[in-house]
């Protein structure tokens, strides 16, 4: 598994959001660079879809509200094709990426975490988006607790 180097990540605020607000609300936008490896994190309330390209590789996440408690919603698409051997490999790859892509959020947005610490005990749902029902899922990536920090392993691994 690939650690974070912080030095890779950059990152945007935009529509009014800063290190503390909005809360409910708060989106994230992953990209990346596959010729450099840098990382680019947007904060918003709105997504960054101007930085979403055509490959589809970007991880989205929001924090909502739901049965009184908060949790953070992630989403990463798998793919609408019937072609089953690139759901196969997209597939593998989110699920390879995924640890550091939640590193990169909660590391990109610490201050935010250190304002509001129940948050890193809430759970993360990560909605793999995927016509064929073979890929298709919505399932618990732990916490972002314990995706804290640029090298650490989380425990769900």
């Amino acid at each position: 598994m690939k650690s974070l180097n912080p030095d890779k990540l950059s990152l945007e605020y935009r529509d009014g959001a800063n290190e503390a607000e909005p809360k409910n609300g708060r989106r994230y936008t992953l990209t990346h660079s596959d010729l450099t490896a840098d990382l680019f994190l947007t904060i918003g309330q709105e997504y960054a879809y101007d930085k979403i390209s055509e490959l589809r590789d970007e991880v989205l996440g929001e924090w909502r509200v739901g049965d009184g408690y908060a949790f953070l919603y992630i989403s990463v698409y798998i793919n609408g094709q019937a072609d089953t051997g690139v759901s196969e490999m997209r597939n593998t790859i989110f699920r390879r990426e995924l640890p550091l892509a939640l590193r990169a959020i909660r590391y990109g947005d610490q201050v935010f975490y250190d304002l509001y610490p129940s948050l890193d005990k809430a759970p993360i749902w990560v909605y793999f988006a995927s016509h064929n029902p073979d890929y298709a899922r919505l399932e618990n990536w732990g916490s972002m607790g314990e995706y804290r920090g640029p090298n650490l392993e989380p425990s769900i691994m």
